[in-house]
């Protein structure tokens, strides 16, 4: 009579068993690969995510650049007018809060 671990040796070292521990030692290593793709493939996205937001924060900055001084033209000029024809200011500046007032009461 055999006991149950020479039982376990037999087929172990059967054919069928070499052929199992082969099986599963490819199984492994197809595995090991994926893994090893698909990590690159992660860290390849990452970086290009991450370069894609470096330039887009870079042209942000540059159009807020051009924006802030278009802005100090405006109101550079807006200044220059002003202290130019103090009374028309003063006319303009009545009349757009007639408009404002006349929109926000009829919202209501």
């Amino acid at each position: 009579m055999t006991t149950s671990n020479q039982t376990f040796r037999q087929a172990a070292n059967s054919p069928l068993g070499r052929e199992a521990r082969e099986a599963a030692k490819s199984a492994a290593d197809t595995a090991r690969s994926v893994g090893d793709d698909v990590s690159d493939l992660a860290s390849d996205a990452a970086r290009k995510a991450g370069d894609f937001a470096t330039d887009v924060s870079r042209r942000a900055g540059r159009q807020f650049e051009r924006w802030r001084g278009t802005a100090g033209d405006v109101w550079d000029g807006v200044h220059d007018a002003t202290v130019r024809n103090p009374h028309l200011s003063l006319a303009i500046a009545l009349g757009i809060g007639f408009l404002l007032g006349i929109v926000l009461v009829n919202r209501r």
